[in-house]
């Protein structure tokens, strides 16, 4: 089996793939957070661009690429898999543990993915400016640089435990020309309420996404992008998992067992639900494992349940597994998984047994990142190394069980911008 999958052109996917349409059955609708009524395109436009409420709205199975967008994608796409051989040296396993590594992106995450295309829909819609939230700054850092590829302006609200641990990230915004505020910040109401009585708050997305929401409805030239949890942001991820399974026809095998991590559920998703369309079309066998942090399980200590997806109550309902919107996230080094909800697509996954949570620790993510490291030459992002650590769990507990087996999992970033997190 060859190491190294190939890069071709013609292996990136020219249309989204939208899980949907072949689950069989759906979560519940979003609701309105005023009437609690089923939301309505309309509502949506009030904070997001047309383009993009069309994408969270697509029925069809494939939702094609917007040719600008491509044209962007196309720098870092199809992105590297890789069958990590030094690791399995490392561990001494049977197994094939394999990667796809979405770090080589010009921002080094997954984000960008879905960064360029909302940038590119709100372009074409005549939006001047968006407004966002960030954790770890991996989602910032992209929106910015997707932005000045369309002309766009950008103001991002980031989490102020990753403010103050992941200045390189701050200052790879601002290189993008975005404004950058610490959040809780004390231009919004939600900001103000969620820091009064403790002005050292860590912060968390829920109150940043409040913080970037209220901005846009009070200000009225600008729209929001979130690069989590909705539909249309997991759907534009799907370019991974695509472009994945075509690599692996090439390499001539399937896996055994797909693993992702998950703080909103966009980068699992993007490399699980076309693999998991095959299974539910009958054409795969495979298992899908979904990681988060133990600090902030919303999968496993979390309920299922309507919640708002940010603090202050101005998002829509969704139905979810949640910790509640008032849950603050101990401030971990994996910033980007603090979150206190899941999209809900993934939630309706793992409650209908497609998917399987699992939870870690920091301490044995941060040992299967520094492994990898030194068996990959990679150092993975906080968040990625979650992947990591349970494809390291699957693969010794494969070889304590005398079988072999091919592990898929998704590198969602690197880490050099983590540093301050790794040296702590």
């Amino acid at each position: 089996m060859e190491r190294f999958a190939s890069r071709r052109r013609c292996l990136i996917p020219e249309n989204f793939f939208n899980i949907r349409p072949l689950l069989p059955s759906l979560p519940p609708p979003p609701l309105h957070p005023v009437t609690g009524s089923p939301l309505v395109p309309e509502d949506l436009r009030a904070i997001f661009a047309p383009g993009f409420v069309a994408h969270e709205a697509a029925t069809e199975t494939l939702v094609p690429v917007p040719a600008k967008a491509m044209e962007v994608l196309e720098l870092w796409r199809p992105t590297p898999l890789v069958r990590a051989v030094g690791l399995e040296r490392h561990l001494g396993v049977k197994s094939r543990i394999l990667y796809k590594y979405e770090g080589v992106s010009p921002t080094g995450s997954h984000k960008s993915n879905t960064a360029v295309v909302q940038a590119c829909l709100a372009a074409a819609d005549g939006v001047g400016a968006l407004v966002t939230e960030t954790g770890a700054g991996q989602w910032g850092s992209a929106l910015a640089h997707a932005c000045t590829r369309f002309g766009l302006r950008t103001k991002v609200f980031m989490v102020r435990a990753s403010f103050r641990q992941k200045p390189g990230r701050k200052a790879m915004m601002n290189l993008f020309d975005a404004e950058v505020v610490e959040s809780p910040s004390a231009s919004t109401a939600s900001g103000r309420a969620a820091s009064a009585g403790d002005p050292d708050h860590p912060g968390s997305l829920g109150i940043a996404i409040s913080e970037a929401v209220e901005e846009v409805v009070t200000g009225g030239c600008a729209k929001y992008a979130l690069g989590s949890v909705l539909d249309a942001v997991l759907m534009h991820q799907t370019l991974i998992g695509q472009e994945a399974l075509a690599q692996l026809r090439e390499m001539g095998c399937e896996p055994d067992v797909v693993i992702g991590c998950v703080g909103g559920g966009s980068n699992f998703a993007g490399l699980a639900f076309p693999m998991l369309g095959e299974v539910l079309k009958g054409r795969m066998k495979c298992r899908f494992v979904a990681v988060e942090p133990e600090a902030c399980s919303s999968l496993i200590r979390g309920s299922l349940r309507y919640d708002n997806g940010d603090c202050a109550g101005l998002t829509p309902l969704l139905y979810m597994h949640t910790l509640g919107r008032d849950f603050v996230p101990p401030p971990i080094h994996a910033g980007g998984l603090r979150y206190h909800g899941m999209a809900p697509l993934v939630s309706h996954c793992v409650a209908s047994g497609l998917v399987e949570p699992l939870a870690l620790g920091q301490d044995e993510v941060f040992r299967a990142a520094r492994a990898f490291l030194n068996a990959e030459g990679i150092l993975p992002a906080p968040e990625s190394a979650h992947a990591v650590a349970a494809a390291i769990r699957e693969a010794l507990e494969a070889e304590r069980q005398g079988f072999a087996m091919t592990i898929l999992f998704n590198l969602s970033g690197h880490g050099l911008f983590d540093m301050s997190a790794y040296a702590s």
